[in-house]
């Protein structure tokens, strides 16, 4: 059904192509005729063009995981409640990504900061290639502005990290061992009611022989909890296995270097000036608001177009 889903698609933006480029063709014909026409042909050829870019996007996707969900991951770096604040923004950010994109996201653990913002953030975004459009945000990403914390108004730099893995559905079987898991059960800390925030319903569960962490707060039930917690972490442990047979372990952990200076993949400038720049891709945006409100097309684009020129070459 997915793959049938995913042909449909396909023919409907054939047919859609065709029907835009047809209107483009009758407003020429109706302009070589003597109708004044100007306005209507650069409106449609500016939708057309909007139009082929989100095509042209969609064909930069052929991962083997690209089409799947994503399972993202946020943790401020050094710093703080001024780092904390910030990965509180990247959050918003990604969910407003999400929304504007018509995806279905789920938080599945959120740690509150003690003054602002988030200690970390877990979510899931559900919807066709949500994994090839978000793949490109791993990485550390960096934040200056005047700190809203800082009475002597003194210009900041925060950072903070984002990690993101494909998720995998019970097709594809992962092993592991119940000695090599430990999980520790807490008291949601999030939004539930009372039943959620007076039992230890939360769930986390660590991985020793590799380090990785899954946790997940969001249902009342603790079951509930621990299955969608072992969901999240079977996805991670693919995703790293993944790596291990393309041979790309070491540029992936690359682009999660410590989150500190010279190790960002994009920042966010709102003080002296005004600007968002990947440093991958060389992508700029002066709109920092619309960015940070989600508009993250152009960055996801540039890095997607990046990508296969590198590949390519």
């Amino acid at each position: 059904m997915r793959e049938k889903k995913r042909l449909e698609g396909i023919l409907a933006t054939d047919d859609d192509l065709g029907r835009r480029t047809g209107d483009v063709t009758a407003y020429f014909e109706l302009g070589r005729e003597g109708e004044d026409v100007s306005a209507d042909l650069r409106r449609e050829i500016d939708a057309l063009r909007q139009y082929l870019e989100r095509v042209e996007t969609s064909t930069l996707l052929s991962g083997e995981n690209d089409p799947r969900n994503a399972i993202v991951t946020i943790h401020p770096g050094a710093g703080g409640t001024e780092s904390q604040d910030w990965a509180e923004m990247l959050l918003r950010m990604y969910l407003r990504w999400a929304e504007r994109q018509g995806f279905q996201t789920v938080l599945n653990d959120h740690q509150p900061g003690e003054e602002a913002g988030i200690k970390s953030a877990t979510f899931t975004v559900t919807g066709d290639y949500a994994y090839g459009l978000l793949s490109g945000e791993i990485g550390v990403h960096r934040l200056v502005r005047i700190s809203p914390f800082d009475q002597a108004k003194r210009r900041h730099t925060s950072f903070a990290s984002v990690f993101v893995s494909p998720e995998i559905d019970d097709s594809i079987e992962i092993i592991i061992k119940p000695e090599d898991l430990r999980i520790d059960t807490y008291r949601s800390s999030g939004k539930g009611g009372q039943h959620v925030n007076t039992t230890d319903s939360a769930v986390r569960i660590t991985h020793l022989a590799t380090g990785l962490v899954a946790a997940c707060q969001n249902e009342r039930s603790q079951h509930k909890n621990k299955d969608r917690a072992m969901s999240m972490l079977r996805s991670k442990l693919y995703e790293l296995e993944l790596e291990k047979k393309k041979e790309i372990t070491k540029k992936q952990e690359d682009s999660k270097l410590d989150s500190d200076f010279g190790s960002q993949i994009r920042s966010y400038v709102l003080q002296p000036y005004r600007i968002v720049k990947d440093h991958r891709t060389k992508v700029e945006i002066g709109d920092v608001d619309r960015v940070l409100d989600g508009d993250l097309q152009p960055l996801i684009r540039g890095y997607l177009l990046a990508r296969r020129n590198e590949k390519n070459a």
